[in-house]
């Protein structure tokens, strides 16, 4: 399998996207709420932790990702505080919905502007092989992070 890192963060955006549309049509009351909402702190946080460490950190080191790279992390930022004042919010009240668009909008949002900018900036710096092993390296401590998470 020619697998690469864009390939694996694509699979876990997909996810993400699926995991937020399912979450804003949930009604108040349906207990798949909660669920979808923990099913959504676990990929966001999962694939945030893997991503920065596999995609991010080795972007970094490189003047050309300085910026973007920087810029891609204060999103992931933005998401955990939303997720977290979601997760405070009364899962049956209006101000639980008004906050679960506001997160499905900064993770769509990310999610664009990574996939249509940060993925073609990243693309110059690594090498073919870097972005292979980074796939790998990705998966791995992405689905740690998953089992992790689980127990929280």
């Amino acid at each position: 399998m020619a697998d690469n890192i864009y390939d694996a963060l694509r699979e876990s955006h997909a996810a993400q996207r699926s995991l937020c549309r399912r979450l804003l049509r949930a009604k108040a009351g349906d207990t798949r709420r909660s669920e979808l909402f923990q099913a959504l702190r676990v990929e966001l946080a999962a694939h945030a932790a893997a991503e920065e460490r596999f995609l991010y950190a080795p972007i970094l080191m490189d003047d050309m990702g300085l910026s973007p790279s920087r810029h891609a992390l204060s999103e992931h930022h933005e998401i955990d505080e939303c997720v977290e004042q979601l997760g405070q919010a009364d899962i049956g009240g209006d101000a639980w919905l008004e906050r679960a668009r506001k997160l499905s909008h900064e993770v769509h949002h990310h999610l664009h502007e990574e996939e249509r900018r940060f993925f073609q900036v990243s693309g110059k710096i690594l090498s073919d092989s870097q972005k292979h092993t980074l796939a790998r390296r990705y998966r791995k401590d992405y689905q740690r992070m998953v089992a992790v998470l689980q127990q929280d």
